[in-house]
């Protein structure tokens, strides 16, 4: 592999890692949540879905000026932003926290964050990997894990929302956990979306 290759993959290796920073800083603000502190909370979960950002514009650049790239110059971007998303959308679990006021956490919302930790944890495994991706014997379990992770969550959602709605006695508290499961959801998703990006990307090239 070519020394200015390595660019790409550290980049995506270091917006995993602050995925993984992301998903296990909003575990610990779940599970010792104080509403009164969540502006604080908000300000630390910031600064790691803007390390993100940064990256992704340094991808950007990188992209702009590069003649050749080790894979197609669409899938490097691609796969910047479905790793961008990921960062964006845990900061989002916690700003809705913000906006609808929530003064109590669901279990189930921590326990969600929990395996959001487990599918960053494997992102950061897949990327560590992904450099080598034409020699790896470990990449195509570590995404088949990952898309497990996601049907974890799939059903922790419907079961969750199942639940939301049979105890529901107030209307706005019920409506907010709706839109929070479905960040966290969506969360889960874009985890997903990574490691099938890194799969396509494989099959494009070996």
């Amino acid at each position: 592999m070519a020394k200015g290759d390595k660019f790409y993959f550290e980049n995506f290796a270091s917006c995993a890692e602050l995925a993984k920073k992301a998903a296990a800083y909003l575990v610990e603000c779940l599970e010792n949540y104080d509403a009164s502190k969540i502006e604080t909370m908000l300000e630390t979960m910031h600064s790691f879905e803007h390390g993100a950002d940064k990256k992704k514009h340094e991808m950007n650049a990188m992209l702009a000026k590069a003649f050749v790239t080790p894979v197609e110059r669409e899938d490097l971007d691609m796969m910047s932003q479905q790793l961008d998303t990921v960062l964006d959308l845990l900061e989002e679990v916690l700003q809705k926290l913000y906006i609808y006021n929530i003064q109590t956490i669901e279990p189930a919302a921590i326990e969600y964050a929990k395996h959001l930790v487990k599918a960053c944890d494997l992102l950061g495994a897949i990327m560590g990997e992904f450099e080598n991706f034409k020699k790896s014997k470990k990449l195509h379990d570590l995404i088949i894990q990952c898309n497990d992770v996601e049907e974890e969550c799939d059903k922790l959602y419907l079961t969750t929302m199942h639940q939301l709605t049979k105890k529901s006695t107030d209307v706005l508290v019920t409506l907010s956990w709706y839109k929070i499961y479905d960040c966290f959801e969506a969360c889960s998703d874009a985890c997903e979306h990574v490691g099938e990006c890194v799969g396509s990307i494989v099959m494009k090239n070996t």
